[in-house]
């Protein structure tokens, strides 16, 4: 609770009538299954298997295994009361070059996946890239080029195609910003390359193929279906009031916010930004009609949050610390951006190291709900990680984790009580799983996975979410 949310904690939330509650996961993180049915690799199965890239060489070759336990994880949803999925495709499995026609038996997987959650009354959102490039489209020249965009739109229109007929709820792209400068402006992320150019390019064509995805989804699907995009917006916090740190904020809210918001929603580039890459690049990658190509009109937009950034700039003769939480690198992620550093504010903290601030997610949907008024939010991920051990009865009690969505569902409330039109909440994650380069040795999942045997075990989190989800309201963090 915040100073201004005078209400009590015993309070009880009830959130609007047809909210979605669910759970989110990403193909490379859970299905396994890696050189079956005619999938090829993907950046992340090669950015795997590259020494010193991913925490003890671990890989999503096996995962969770949701390809071959796919009904028993809907069962399992079902189970906790889930009326939601967002879920994503693995462009490899379906389009293993990222070219041509569609592999049936990857398209017949989600076709029986999407069925499957249809039969238990679980709605399923599909979102078509969560980072897992097919490997022969990097080495082709990967985002940075301007084929990939077209490669991208050609490929929406295949699942379309496929599965049009029966999910309602679309997403093109996942977090583009960690795809553009975590993957070729950090390196921290496959495909691990290290060039601020290459990040700025691959940022403007990731931006056209959402917009060529969204062209092919519109084309394809019936009328009343969703598309959307996800976007981790950063909520900026500068160090203090002065002139120097505000302006720090805004340089990081050009590179990580509205190099996205811009172009997807008004057409356009922030001149501010083209002024701080200037003497990177000309942005002669852009070419006339793409912007009028990437501003297609959305139905909903997807959010992702866990934490603020607090920034702060850096005076002559100081170096500029690189804790943004997304991972050390020598290289930075923010092109256009040197000179401001990133801090951790006092406090709580997940088992990532990121701050835990509710108040941040309340004050980022404010802020979209007033700059584009009219346009329907959706929180497409949101959790923690935590050191989850299980008891001797192999129970699993994760108190911090319900403390943390408890916090946030009740900022959540708030803004949507203060006007924003928030129309669902998923959860990540459903199951403990692959985290990228931290490997398996970070557990986001509501559910607990014994890698060894793939047993899955819902935490208490997962026993609170569920009631939750079907109440509709928002009890207190001690309810059972």
């Amino acid at each position: 609770m915040t100073a201004s949310d005078s209400r009590p904690l015993t309070a009880t939330r009830h959130f609007p009538p047809g909210f979605l509650w669910g759970a989110a996961t990403a193909a490379y993180q859970i299905e396994g299954a890696a050189a079956e049915d005619g999938r090829t690799p993907s950046i992340w199965d090669t950015f795997a298997r590259t020494p010193g890239k991913v925490f003890e060489g671990h890989t999503g070759d096996v995962a969770t295994d949701h390809y071959h336990r796919f009904r028993d994880d809907v069962r399992l949803m079902a189970e906790l009361g889930l009326n939601a999925y967002r879920f994503s495709v693995s462009w490899s499995r379906v389009q293993p070059t990222g070219r041509g026609p569609a592999v049936r038996k990857g398209l017949d997987f989600y076709r029986r996946l999407v069925d499957e959650l249809l039969a238990h009354g679980i709605s399923p959102t599909l979102t078509l890239y969560h980072w897992d490039l097919p490997q022969d489209l990097e080495d082709a020249g990967g985002w940075p080029h301007r084929a990939t965009a077209e490669r991208f739109g050609e490929y929406a229109a295949l699942v379309a195609d496929a599965l049009g007929d029966r999910v309602g709820r679309w997403t093109t792209l996942n977090e583009p910003w960690c795809s553009a400068f975590l993957g070729y402006g950090s390196g921290v992320h496959a495909p691990g390359r290290t060039d601020p150019v290459a990040a700025l390019s691959a940022a403007h064509h990731l931006n056209l193929g959402h917009g060529l995805a969204v062209q092919a989804l519109r084309a394809s699907l019936p009328a009343g279906a969703e598309v959307s995009v996800s976007l981790n917006l950063h909520e900026l916090r500068p160090l203090t009031s002065a002139a120097e740190h505000i302006e720090a904020v805004r340089r990081i809210d050009a590179v990580g916010n509205r190099i996205w918001l811009g172009p997807m929603l008004e057409g356009a580039y922030p001149q501010d930004l083209l002024a701080d890459t200037a003497h990177l690049t000309d942005w002669s990658f852009v070419r006339p009609g793409d912007l009028a190509a990437v501003n297609q009109p959305l139905d909903v937009l997807g959010v992702n949050y866990y934490t603020p950034t607090v920034v702060a700039a850096v005076r002559d003769g100081d170096t500029a610390p690189r804790d943004d939480g997304h991972g050390a690198s020598a290289h930075s992620p923010w092109p256009g951006a040197d000179g401001v550093a990133f801090l951790q504010p006092p406090g709580e903290r997940t088992a990532m190291g990121w701050a835990v601030d509710p108040t941040g997610l309340y004050d980022l949907l404010m802020r979209l709900a007033g700059e584009h008024p009219g346009l329907p939010l959706l929180i497409t991920e949101n959790g923690a990680a935590y050191e989850d051990e299980p008891a001797a009865d192999g129970s699993v009690a994760d108190p911090e984790r319900i403390a943390y969505v408890h916090g946030h569902l009740e900022a959540l409330h708030r803004a949507i009580t203060d006007g924003a039109d928030v129309r669902g909440y998923f959860l990540w994650s459903l199951l403990d799983n692959f985290e990228w380069a931290y490997g398996y040795a970070k557990r986001f999942g509501a559910v607990r996975v014994d890698y060894a045997t793939q047993t899955r075990t819902p935490k208490a989190s997962a026993h609170w979410y569920a009631k939750v989800a079907r109440s509709g309201e928002l009890h207190g963090p001690d309810a059972r």
